[in-house]
């Protein structure tokens, strides 16, 4: 047999100010909530839960705007499974049949990288201690959310009564 005495190396040398820095967009955000999990998503058609992904479910809270956010990246991909503002108006349920395993709807999730979607997601945990984590943070999450929302819906209204206004002057 023949022995191979190949020798690969690469033709370009990288120093360290020559890689890229990724952005993740999460350089301005501080970890409120962070669990090993798995997420679910319901397919409508089909009327069955399909697997989404399997990694780290993070509660993430932005430095300047305050706004919480749930964000669940794959484990080896780090492909975004879930992406979402935490609503007040979203309601968490338990999963039928299990104590480790949380149901939400979310209106707008943009995990695909498209347009914002109506989901269903369900999140199953370890074990149950892990889900009470997880709810006790979803919910601070809603309440923290709570004030900005409506701050939010106001604004625009205040917005249109000045255009009023000045249309009116003129």
């Amino acid at each position: 047999e023949e022995e191979t005495t190949a020798n690969f190396e690469p033709v370009v040398q990288l120093s360290d100010a020559d890689k890229i820095a990724t952005k993740t967009h999460e350089e301005d955000e501080d970890v409120l909530f962070k669990m090993r999990a798995k997420l679910f998503r319901f397919e409508k058609e089909a009327k069955e839960w399909k697997e989404r992904g399997t990694g780290d479910v993070r509660l993430l809270k932005h430095k300047q705007t305050t706004k919480v956010r749930l964000v669940m990246r794959r484990d080896k991909t780090l492909k975004v499974c879930a992406n979402h503002y935490v609503l007040p108006s979203m309601a968490l349920s338990p999963n039928v049949g299990s104590d480790r395993s949380w149901v939400w709807s979310v209106a707008a999730d943009v995990s695909d990288g498209g347009e914002p979607t109506a989901e269903t997601l369900a999140i199953r945990f370890a074990n149950s201690d892990n889900a009470n984590q997880f709810k006790a943070a979803f919910e601070s999450a809603q309440q923290s959310n709570s004030g900005e929302s409506e701050q939010k819906v106001d604004a625009p209204a205040a917005e249109d009564k000045k255009e009023a206004a000045e249309e009116k002057k003129e």
